[in-house]
């Protein structure tokens, strides 16, 4: 991060390489987390699996402190994914504030970087092409047609596959997401929050990407 004038945070400069300091820090976040799901998963009771038998004791047939530190990590964990994806949004909001100012400042010079940097933050790189009526998605007010070009913490300049928005889900569960969209040629967003509803995932949305 770049100090302009004094120590104050409304001067701190965001760079493209915070944002990318940021976003390794998100995946090494969800690489932990999927680690303690893999403890729970192995040890067969999840994230809500009860830990005493009928008769109120300890159940003998799991390892009970390791599953209540694997829960215990996954909640902090997850909070710390959360704080971790508001400031990218952030900084990213920024970097587009910052790059429209001076596209607005200089119409005569400086326009490649601006406009990389604004396909880059706002191409779409998911499309929308079903909603099932009901779900968390539909209730969210997302569309068939919709044009994904934010998903939480995933934008163009990150997203690789659907697997970078199946990860994002699974660690939100609760937790509303930002989701920014281009509808009928107009920028949209919505807030989506993934939950067990009485469909199948935690969406109720069927998004496959854009082939650019």
């Amino acid at each position: 991060m770049k100090m302009t004038g004094d120590n104050s945070a409304r001067n701190v400069e965001i760079t493209m390489d915070d944002v990318k300091n940021l976003m390794k820090k998100k995946d090494e976040i969800e690489e932990q987390i999927k680690a303690y799901y893999d403890v729970l998963e192995d040890q067969g009771v999840g994230v809500e699996g009860s830990l005493v038998d009928p008769e109120g004791f300890p159940r003998g047939d799991v390892n009970v402190y390791q599953i209540r530190t694997a829960r215990h990590s996954i909640s902090c964990l997850q909070n710390d994914h959360k704080d971790v994806m508001k400031e990218i949004e952030e900084s990213l909001h920024q970097l587009h504030a910052r790059e429209k100012a001076k596209q607005g400042g200089d119409a005569s010079g400086g326009q490649e970087e601006p406009m990389e940097q604004q396909v880059t933050l706002h191409a779409p790189f998911a499309r929308v092409d079903a909603v099932t009526q009901g779900s968390p998605s539909c209730k969210a007010g997302l569309r068939v047609g919709d044009e994904v070009t934010e998903f939480g913490s995933v934008n163009t300049g990150n997203f690789q596959n659907l697997q970078n928005i199946a990860s994002v889900v699974q660690h939100s569960e609760g937790k509303p997401l930002r989701v920014a969209v281009i509808r009928d040629g107009q920028r949209a967003q919505v807030s989506l929050t993934p939950q067990r509803w009485t469909g199948r995932g935690l969406l109720g949305c069927n998004i496959v990407p854009i082939i650019q």
